[in-house]
């Protein structure tokens, strides 16, 4: 691999973790645009749904997935997963190797891979999305990019392909610094519509009625209609896990913490999560609900 302005659009791109919730929309819209695809995932079972389609190769080693791309995202659950995947392929990465970090691992996780980076002489393009399983079905997701401007004409296919737009946003890092904040907001919402529609339930008024009654207004918004719905109907389909969405939580306040914030909402969204995850944890991050609600009254004593 070689980056630089002069090298043309990457065209074959290695995804790591192409089996996961997200990589595996990511991988079949980076070959439906007419990328060369080379998939590797640490569960290679994962990889089962992507055979036979056109413009993706199935790779049973990370370092073999690096041979011959021109650039390599990861696309998995946290910074140690990708860490160690990264570390793992050896001399794959090597000096002009272009790495496009598309996990949400926080700002510690983000520095361990520049260290990586360096090391080798790779250039790292620090890129996490706003968007869950369907958007990156859809090639909808938002890419909220930053690293050198020498490479982003190189990356443009890539982004193209996966999202519906990019926001190039300034030095690598700057990226997951802001995802960190968009997080706070999203899980602050599910977590405040779980505990919305638990005080109702718990004052024995119907839930539906305050959706219906902010419905249309300044105070409703899709988000809410979409996931407090979830939650009314017990249908914890994941579009985006629990588990994963209390460590988003987790990272947003140990960086709120290490910035010398006093964001207690944080802190206590996270540990709400987190102990619903213990039971839900592969199930939606509406499941944070299960954690709230009021409990079953006993048979007989209703």
């Amino acid at each position: 691999m070689d980056d630089g302005a002069s090298s043309p659009p990457v065209s074959v791109v290695a995804v790591l973790g192409a089996g996961g919730t997200m990589g595996q929309g990511m991988a079949r819209n980076l070959a439906g645009a007419g990328l060369q695809v080379r998939a590797y995932n640490r569960t290679p079972e994962k990889l089962d749904e992507l055979a036979g389609v056109e413009g993706i190769t199935r790779c049973g080693q990370a370092a073999e997935a690096l041979n011959g791309a021109d650039a390599f995202i990861t696309i998995l659950s946290d910074a140690d997963a990708v860490v160690q995947t990264v570390e793992g392929v050896g001399e794959a990465l090597a000096e002009g190797s272009l790495w496009l970090q598309m996990s949400t691992i926080g700002i510690e996780g983000m520095e361990r891979c520049a260290e990586i980076a360096s090391e080798r002489g790779a250039t790292l393009v620090d890129a996490p999305v706003l968007g869950t399983k369907k958007p990156a079905e859809e090639g909808a997701l938002i890419v909220l990019a930053s690293g050198p401007e020498d490479v982003r004409d190189r990356v443009g296919p890539v982004f193209e392909a996966v999202g519906k737009r990019t926001i190039w946003v300034g030095e690598t890092g700057t990226s997951t610094r802001l995802k960190l904040a968009i997080n706070a907001w999203i899980v602050s919402a599910v977590e405040g519509a779980a505990e919305m529609l638990a005080l109702a339930e718990g004052l024995g008024v119907d839930p539906e009625m305050p959706l219906d009654a902010i419905a249309d207004g300044p105070l409703d918004m899709p988000y809410l209609q979409m996931k407090a719905r979830a939650m009314i109907e017990g249908d914890y389909t994941p579009s985006f896990r629990l588990a994963l969405a209390a460590k988003d939580a987790g990272l947003a306040a140990d960086a709120a913490k290490d910035a010398g914030l006093d964001l207690p909402m944080l802190e206590a969204i996270h540990k709400r999560m987190a102990e619903a995850a213990r039971d839900h944890g592969n199930e939606d991050m509406a499941a944070t609900f299960l954690a709230s609600r009021p409990p079953p009254v006993p048979a007989g004593k209703g």
